[in-house]
Order: C-alpha cells, then sequence, then structure tokens
C-alpha cells in the first residue's frame, strides 16, 4: 500500500462548516492531515462585531481530527497589520517531513511563514481561495484601490505556489482570469454537513416553529439567514416583500442594521409579517429551515454563501442574487430556485410572488434542491481534496 501523504492545513481558526470536513480527511487513508489552527476564535466564546453578539457555537469544532495551534505572537499593536503571526508554524513545517502545506488564505504573516517553510523544506505549497471577484466588499475612500493592487499582486501571489485550490465554478474562472495556468487550478465543492441538516429538519414540527414565530401555519415564509449588514442587503427582501402581502419574512441573524430593519418594517405597515429572530446557532437552524419555504440571499458581495447548502439540504429552495457565487453551482433558474440582478427589487419581488402563489412550483424547486444538494456535499468535497493532492505531487515530479 502507498504511503499516505502528510498534509498540512494552516487555517485561521476553527469554523463550523470545516470542522465535518476535517474528520472526514482524517478517514481517508490516502492522506495523513494536520490542521494547524492560528487563532482559536470560534472555538470559545467571543463577540462578532458584525453580528453584534456574544456566542460560542454549539456543534463540536475540535473532535475527530488532529490539530495544532502555534502560539500566535503579533500582539494587539500588530495584529490589524500582521493578522496572525505564528512563528512556530516554521519549525512545525521543517520537521514535520510534510508533503503539502495547503494555506487557507494569503492575508496575515502566518501563511506566509507557513508558505516559506513549505518552500524551504521541499513540501508542494497549496494556495486556498474563495474569492470570485477583485473589488473589495467594502465601499469606503480607501477601497477603491484595493481592485487595481489586487489585479497586481493576486497573480504573483498564487503563482509562488504549485497549485490554487477553490471552491466553486466562479472561483475558477476569476483565478484563471488572472492567467493562473488552468491545469494547476483545482476545485473542490464548497460543503456543509448536510446529514446534520437533513436530520434536523426531518425531526422538526414547522408548524410548532411557526407557532412560536406567531405567524400563520399557512403563510409564505421569506428567510433570511446570517449577518444583518450593508453588504447582504437585507433590506431588498424586506422592500419586496412590501410588494406582496401574502409573504411573510424571517430574518434569522442579527447585525447593525436590525434596528434600521425594524423601523423600516414599521414604516411599511408590516411589523405583522416580519420577524426578527437574533443569532440562531448550528443546532437550531435546521428546523427554521424547515418551517420556511424559501431561502433569499439578496448578498451584493458573497463569495458563495453557505446558506444556500443549509436552505437545499433542509428542503427549501433558494432566491439568489446575481452576485452570489452559488449561483450556477447549486442556485440554478427554474430548477432549484431562482436568480436575480443583484439590488433589482422589482425582480426579487416577482419571483417570490410567483413561488408564493404556485404550490406545485414550490414543491418542484425544493425537490430540485435535495437533488442537486444529494452531489454536493462533504463527501464529494473529501474526495475531491484527496485526488487534488495527489494529482499536485504527480505535476511536481
Amino acid at each position: 500500500m502507498a504511503r499516505r501523504l502528510r498534509v498540512l492545513l494552516v487555517a485561521s481558526h476553527p469554523v463550523q462548516y470545516a470542522a465535518p470536513l476535517y474528520r472526514r480527511y482524517e478517514q481517508d487513508e490516502r492522506i495523513d492531515v494536520t490542521v494547524a489552527y492560528c487563532s482559536m476564535r470560534g472555538s470559545e466564546v467571543s463577540e462578532d462585531r458584525d453580528l453584534g453578539v456574544t456566542f460560542a457555537w454549539d456543534v463540536p469544532l475540535l473532535e475527530g481530527y488532529r490539530w495544532i495551534h502555534p502560539p500566535d505572537r503579533s500582539g494587539s499593536a500588530l495584529k490589524s497589520v500582521l493578522g496572525s503571526a505564528n512563528p512556530g508554524l516554521w519549525a512545525k513545517i521543517r520537521e514535520g517531513a510534510f508533503d503539502v502545506v495547503v494555506c487557507y488564505g494569503y492575508r496575515s504573516a502566518s501563511f506566509w511563514i507557513a508558505a516559506a517553510a513549505a518552500r524551504a523544506s521541499g513540501a508542494r505549497l497549496m494556495w486556498m481561495t474563495d474569492a470570485t471577484q477583485l473589488a473589495p466588499r467594502g465601499t469606503g475612500p480607501l477601497d477603491r484601490w484595493k481592485s487595481p493592487v489586487k489585479r497586481l499582486v493576486l497573480p504573483r501571489v498564487f503563482r509562488t505556489g504549485d497549485g490554487v485550490l477553490v471552491p466553486s465554478s466562479r472561483s475558477v474562472a476569476f483565478i484563471a482570469s488572472l492567467g493562473v495556468d488552468p491545469s494547476r487550478i483545482f476545485m473542490a465543492p464548497y460543503v456543509v454537513d448536510n446529514e446534520h441538516f437533513e436530520r434536523g429538519a426531518a425531526a422538526a414540527d414547522p408548524a410548532t416553529v411557526r407557532t412560536r414565530w406567531g405567524l400563520p401555519e399557512d403563510a409564505f415564509v421569506a428567510i433570511f439567514v446570517g449577518k444583518l449588514v450593508k453588504w447582504k442587503r437585507p433590506g431588498d427582501l424586506l422592500d419586496a416583500a412590501a410588494r406582496l402581502p401574502e409573504v411573510s419574512v424571517v430574518f434569522a441573524g442579527d447585525g447593525v442594521l436590525r434596528t434600521q430593519l425594524e423601523r423600516r418594517a414599521a414604516c411599511l405597515d408590516m411589523t405583522e409579517r416580519v420577524r426578527f429572530l437574533g443569532f440562531v446557532n448550528q443546532s437550531s437552524l435546521p428546523a427554521t429551515y424547515r418551517a420556511s419555504d424559501v431561502l433569499v440571499l439578496p448578498s451584493e458581495f458573497e463569495p458563495f454563501g453557505l446558506v444556500v447548502n443549509e436552505a437545499f439540504a433542509s428542503g427549501i429552495p433558494a432566491i439568489a442574487s446575481s452576485a452570489c457565487g452559488a449561483t450556477g453551482d447549486l442556485v440554478r433558474d427554474n430548477e432549484t430556485g431562482f436568480t436575480y440582478p443583484c439590488g433589482d427589487v422589482p425582480a426579487l419581488a416577482e419571483r417570490l410572488g410567483r413561488l408564493a402563489s404556485d404550490f406545485g412550483l414550490r414543491d418542484r424547486l425544493a425537490d430540485g434542491a435535495r437533488r442537486r444538494i444529494s452531489r454536493w456535499g462533504p463527501e464529494q468535497n473529501a474526495e475531491a481534496f484527496a485526488r487534488t493532492l495527489l494529482q499536485l505531487m504527480r505535476l511536481a515530479r
């Protein structure tokens, strides 16, 4: 039997979506994976500035796989400039005899320490990004310079590695547009723990959940899941639903726009059919989706949109703006949901109205969503990830 490839994944911090994948990687006899965390943020009680709440994930993040945490030496004064700085990565990589080092990002000193150590030790270096465009998320005075700087810098960053790993078809096209050799671009689909959402949705009683929300059992419910922040454009859903008296809206999330949205709902005389749930943790999300009829993702900046995966695995379709990376791979018009031009509220209202008035269409799209997500899950990601590493070693030789 061939020797297992020794792989080090360098990640910024524990993430609820990634932990199930790491446990699956641990079971693959072709690869021997260690995860190096630059920070332990996420695995403990912490404050999210965008959400405006203090919370801890209620699913296990550090169980079932091998991980390490070299101490972060950046300090509070330098963190805004360097990001994390884990000099211990150098010795771990130089002494660990790794075949491949995968850097899940490039925006902190730690990733460049890992990249340099990989090169010095003779390991293959793989960059990972979910980027789909050069345009930044923000619109401040300094943001206008980011696109030209990225256009100059990113091709050089990615060419320092042996390959680039991306999670979507849009990311493949974007990285190729930067001049990276297509043979060095690999895709492993962006996924969530489908089984968690399928089980939770199957066990849920939508009528009970709606009663708790104070909404009628027969209402048509459009749900927004995520941070209530500017670039996610939650107000577009509110304005679209204002044109459709048969549509109720549930916001599962929190953030700086919550008060503004509550006031807007009152001004539109929608208070009776709009609910703000606040932050909803992982264990409660499947039932939240199952009690809804459609997910709406109106973002103007969304490299992918894993809430689409969650919604599909919970059995409901999605309406997503054209800016969301999940369109094409997951959200397909009249098959698993609908897309619409980002910011076009009348177009969003038209698609919502079509679903709200046609039960057969709603059921057909929900079935399509379940079928699509059954082929876009952790199993597919793990297989693509292992095959990518093996192919990377063959290309290197």
